[in-house]
């Protein structure tokens, strides 16, 4: 019995992969506007379910906005995904990609969105220029340690860097360490 279903959720996560729709060959622009209008979506999303973050989005100095796919099947896991990064300051659009990879226990398939907000010039240039790494959970508490402030519902990821994560459909059971990586789209920028 544990084989049939094994078997079963091996070929439903094949599936899934193979029937993920592919973007044609789309333009550089068309492709830009796609994820200029998911990023639309999710801050609005983000802004109904979280009024205050709209405030602390439009005030910092940048933000950048993730739309990510993930699987884990068993031991092993990973997901990828595309966003933009944003300078307040200046306008300035970066697109991104990021890479996921989950090692532990789980089973399942989720898709969901993770806006980051910079509070300052160095965060968001340390973010777009280096790309970022990412390991483990993040704590609970989100304060800046400086002055007590907090941006409710988001969590401090780094020193002037907070996050948001919004699931947006998905279903997963997992017990995992992952390793994130976010950096530049070559192919975008």
């Amino acid at each position: 019995m544990r084989i049939a279903v094994a078997r079963f959720l091996t070929v439903l996560m094949l599936a899934m992969v193979l029937l993920t729709p592919v973007a044609a060959a789309a333009s550089v622009e068309e492709r830009r506007d796609e994820i200029r209008q998911m990023a639309d979506k999710t801050l609005q999303r983000l802004y109904k379910e979280k009024p205050s973050a709209q405030a602390a989005i439009e005030s910092a100095y940048g933000y950048a906005v993730f739309s990510n796919h993930g699987f884990k099947l068993f031991l092993l896991g990973g997901g990828g995904g595309k966003g933009i990064a944003v300078n307040n300051v200046s306008g300035q659009e970066i697109f991104m990609k990021m890479a996921e990879v989950d090692i532990g226990f789980g089973l399942g398939v989720k898709e969901f969105s993770v806006i980051f907000v910079f509070e300052t010039e160095r965060a968001f240039e340390k973010f777009t220029a280096d790309g970022w790494k990412f390991g483990g959970q993040t704590t609970a508490a989100a304060t800046d340690g400086v002055s007590g402030d907090s941006i409710e519902g988001a969590v401090v990821v780094a020193p002037g860097m907070w996050m948001y994560q919004m699931t947006n459909k998905g279903l997963a059971l997992e017990l995992t360490a992952k390793g994130t990586r976010y950096y530049k789209d070559s192919s975008l920028n």
